[in-house]
């Protein structure tokens, strides 16, 4: 049975363009609800910990210095088939590609800069979760 929440980074590309209050609104229209919210930002040994299962690919030193150059916005969303619901709202990795409405295709800058994380399945996000929120921040 699919899960309730999933994960999500707003990155930094959409959070120094002022796009988070959108992008958190387009996740509420779509009946997700925010069960943990924070802004931070990540060292780049952070942001090398967190995508450690891409290591050794082309994109990774992009990636990581990416996500490590300036604030982010991460969220726990609770709905009914959260991870999939989630994965059609923010639609493909290439914004290109995405379906008209979905997050990438309305606040992508590119498909390495395509303005969110989503988590891929219900382990992802547990995994995730973990890795920024403590047991005290989710309720």
């Amino acid at each position: 049975m699919p899960g309730k929440v999933t994960f999500t980074i707003i990155k930094p590309g959409a959070v120094e363009r002022n796009l988070t209050g959108p992008i958190l609104a387009k996740m509420n229209e779509a009946g997700f609800v925010i069960k943990a919210l924070k802004y931070t930002k990540l060292k780049k040994e952070q942001a090398c910990e967190f995508y450690q299962e891409h290591e050794g690919k082309p994109f990774y030193d992009y990636l990581t210095d990416f996500m490590s150059r300036g604030p982010i916005v991460v969220v726990i969303l609770e709905k009914e088939n959260a991870v999939a619901d989630f994965r059609k709202l923010i639609g493909s990795t290439d914004p290109a590609e995405a379906e008209e409405g979905t997050i990438r295709k309305l606040y992508a800058q590119d498909k390495r800069e395509n303005a969110v994380h989503g988590s891929d399945s219900d382990a992802s996000a547990i995994r995730e979760s973990d890795f920024f929120f403590s047991r005290v921040e989710r309720f």
